[in-house]
């Protein structure tokens, strides 16, 4: 049995996601930086966009964050070499107008030979690209 956890984070991060505000400037050479409670941002045509992911307890670590559209928001030189354990990084750049959904997946974490819960949360960003 798969059941699916739709448009949210699992436990961190806290925030009700709807009507959050994404930190502008967040990390170096970013924009715009969203983090587990955000799930709406809107940024400009050649602006960077940083996604950072903390892994709840008893979670998995988050897949890589991937864009529904890469001639929208495009992929950039991935952070990943410095996050720290039970973050995931991932770094866009804003390539012309449009919506895209960023989306990311983690599972139940689970010890080897133990009976796991068969699950996955679902990460989803809605973003608008404007002029």
């Amino acid at each position: 049995m798969l059941f699916i956890v739709a448009c949210g984070a699992t436990g961190a991060g806290g925030g009700s996601g709807s009507g959050s505000t994404p930190t502008p400037g967040g990390g170096i050479g970013f924009d715009v930086t969203a983090t587990n409670s955000d799930h709406a941002v809107t940024m400009h045509v050649g602006q960077k966009l940083e996604v950072v992911l903390r892994a709840a307890q008893g979670m998995q670590n988050w897949s890589h964050p991937v864009s529904s559209d890469q001639s929208v928001l495009a992929p950039t030189v991935d952070p990943a070499a410095t996050a720290a354990r039970g973050v995931t990084l991932a770094a866009f750049e804003a390539k012309k107008t449009g919506d895209v959904t960023v989306t990311s997946y983690a599972g139940a974490s689970c010890p080897s030979g133990q009976a796991c819960p068969m699950y996955v949360a679902v990460y989803s960003l809605s973003v608008t690209i404007t002029p």
